[in-house]
């Protein structure tokens, strides 16, 4: 498919700070593409780049073949934004800032407000679409920033942790509404929620310190874990006693206590029948085989320390 968005060599320093290296990316038209990094990998400035608020100190970004740094203005007509902040006019009510954004972006009144209407209604908003956005709580600014986005039907659409703050009911209506426009736009979302990723997105990127470090399906990117096979084991009591057998064990490669169940890493699938033999006559309540997660992804290649 053809590209709706393409990076060669984009390179952004602050200072003394790289804060994007060399990054390379293409995100196919129609897709639903996520972008995972720990605070300070460089997201937000991919984005700011990317919906031309801000210019690289080199390499190339193209949105829907458009250069960034030379049509803006072309750009900026095509492209829905959700950033991080609610930035809505405190001054205007729910509608009148759904209509000012309708306005600027040239849409007829016939048009949009139809659109107006159908879409407040889809985030829970209408019965308070003539109260002021400071009246509302931080998770209706957040659908009425989202639903702003949305309202000119963008070709891309670009979704800066967009469900941040919103409770279980509204996040399920945010991703309910993305899959249904899924094909109709691109989807370019970033995310600290990796379910929310699994959940939409048919690729994946990872990045960190500036750098592209992994880009594939969840799948694919499972697959890159090497290291066996893990399992859970619960026990009925005494479960370090019996950890502390199983690290003995040259199958093994790992055992992990967490109160009354071990996670066991074996090298392989068929150690497991080892393992049920030396834990013969112990009280096991259950043993279950623990799936690789997007999260194991991300910690393997990112750490796990907290990051500032």
């Amino acid at each position: 498919m053809p590209a709706a968005i393409t990076t060669h060599s984009l390179t952004k320093r602050y200072g003394a700070l790289t804060a994007l290296d060399s990054f390379d990316l293409e995100v196919a038209q129609g897709s639903i593409f996520g972008l995972l990094g720990p605070n300070g990998a460089g997201k937000t400035t991919l984005i700011r780049v990317l919906t031309t608020l801000m210019r690289q100190n080199s390499g190339e970004a193209f949105i829907e073949g458009l250069d960034t740094r030379s049509c803006g203005r072309e750009i900026r007509r095509l492209i829905g934004v959700v950033p991080q902040e609610n930035s809505l006019d405190r001054y205007l009510t729910a509608r009148e800032n759904l209509e000012l954004h309708a306005r600027l972006h040239g849409m007829e009144p016939r048009h949009y407000r139809k659109r107006i209407d159908e879409l407040l209604e889809l985030m829970g908003l209408a019965a308070r679409q003539k109260d002021f956005p400071d009246t509302y709580s931080g998770g209706m600014q957040r659908r009425l920033v989202v639903t702003r986005a949305l309202l000119h039907e963008p070709q891309v659409l670009f979704l800066d942790e967009p469900t941040t703050g919103l409770d279980p009911q509204s996040r399920r209506a945010v991703w309910d509404y993305i899959k249904s426009i899924a094909g109709s736009m691109t989807i370019f979302l970033t995310t600290h929620y990796l379910e929310e990723a699994e959940q939409l997105c048919g690729r994946i990127a990872i990045m960190d310190h500036g750098k592209l470090i992994a880009l594939g399906s969840t799948q694919e990117l499972k697959d890159r874990l090497a290291g066996g096979t893990f399992y859970l084991i619960e026990f009925g009591g005494d479960a370090e006693r019996y950890g502390a057998v199983l690290r003995g064990m040259a199958c093994v490669r790992e055992v992990e206590v967490n109160g009354s169940s071990l996670c066991v890493g074996l090298n392989n699938w068929e150690c497991l029948s080892e393992v049920v033999t030396a834990l013969n006559g112990a009280p096991v309540r259950r043993i279950a085989l623990r799936e690789q997660t997007l999260e194991d992804v991300f910690l393997s290649l990112t750490g796990e320390k907290v990051r500032e």
